[in-house]
């Protein structure tokens, strides 16, 4: 493998690495409630970012999951700052 290749195939790897984490409460379907970019600055070392969603979704009855995604603009904001600036996406979704 040519030397263009190899650097070609290493930053398609980059831009690709996406990653999200769910927690589901419920099996039931339902619609985003509340979908939010939260703040971290140098990857969100020792910083923590909450959503109560019991309140956005009126009960813990009501929460089927929620997720944080570190999608394909997180991670270009966070390239394009050098890391200083690495946000998230944070989802709520309710009956």
């Amino acid at each position: 493998m040519n030397k263009i290749s190899l650097i070609t195939w290493i930053l398609v790897c980059c831009v690709s690495a996406c990653s999200t984490q769910s927690a589901v409460l419920n099996t039931e379907r339902g619609a985003s409630s509340k979908d939010e970019m939260q703040t971290f600055f140098v990857s969100g070392i020792g910083q923590t970012q909450t959503i109560n969603a019991a309140e956005v979704c009126g009960g813990t009855d009501n929460v089927l999951k929620v997720e944080t995604v570190y999608s394909p603009l997180n991670w270009g904001l966070g390239l394009i700052t050098f890391g200083i600036y690495t946000p998230r996406d944070a989802k709520v979704y309710c009956k």
